[in-house]
């Protein structure tokens, strides 16, 4: 199996940070525009994609911050991979920005940005900050 290599996007977003925790750490949130739904259980969330399902586990969060998964089938090779959401504001422009750190073999990485990038483009359309 190929190394997955760690990758980070920022994504400037117009909302405010305690409205974007609501949006990526809640089933609820995270249903209206990460996966068609979501149920969690404890630390374990399922997540739902035209019928087919993805587990991944809540390896931390931090308040209005940031949220932290591992996807329950990479914990078999033995990985430290995982995906991470955090909120990042400017401290001095006050500017809001998503931050996501995830993982992909070196040949799907373009495929994952461009993943990610559409999730995003949904949020902030939830958001009404397009």
């Amino acid at each position: 199996m190929d190394d997955k290599i760690k990758f980070d996007i920022e994504f400037p977003i117009h909302a405010s940070p305690q409205l974007l925790y609501q949006y990526i750490s809640t089933p609820s949130g995270l249903s209206e525009w990460f996966s068609d739904n979501v149920n969690s259980r404890g630390e374990l969330f399922t997540f739902i994609w035209d019928g087919s399902e993805e587990q991944a586990k809540l390896l931390n969060k931090k308040s209005g911050e940031r949220i932290k998964f591992r996807w329950l089938e990479d914990e078999e090779d033995d990985s430290a991979c995982y995906f991470e959401i955090r909120i990042q504001v400017d401290e001095i422009t006050k500017d809001v920005s998503l931050m996501i750190t995830d993982f992909a073999e070196e040949d799907e990485i373009d495929e994952a940005k461009m993943l990610w990038g559409n999730q995003i483009s949904s949020l902030k359309q939830v958001l009404g900050s397009v």
